[in-house]
């Protein structure tokens, strides 16, 4: 039964994804459908998590609009994710960084990571 459920996964997986850790900042190019129209709208902003595996993957990213936090939560393999844009590397030390929804300004930025 494994056997089936994994191969009918496999298929539903994207061919390539660009690589970004927890931490990062990325642009997440969604489609958004209004009405009959289709239209793709960039999100940008903190890597707070990633979870679960295979095609169930998700992530979460955390954007500040208007002084107000917004968190949105993405199926990594959906066919309305059109792609992952990382704009730069974050330096973390923890797989979830819920403690930046606590912090404005300054104090919930992330470290970038320098090569």
């Amino acid at each position: 039964m494994n056997e089936i459920i994994r191969s009918i996964e496999a298929e539903q997986l994207k061919p390539e994804i660009q690589e970004f850790h927890v931490g990062d900042t990325v642009k997440v190019y969604g489609k958004i459908k209004e009405g009959n129209r289709e239209r793709i709208q960039v999100f940008e902003g903190t890597v707070l998590k990633r979870q679960g595996g295979s095609n169930r993957e998700t992530f979460t990213v955390r954007k500040l609009s208007n002084g107000v936090g917004v968190e949105k939560t993405w199926p990594l393999h959906s066919p309305n994710v059109e792609k992952i844009e990382v704009v730069r590397r974050g330096k973390v030390r923890r797989a979830k960084l819920f403690y930046l929804r606590s912090r404005t300004g300054k104090r919930a930025k992330v470290k970038e990571l320098v090569k």
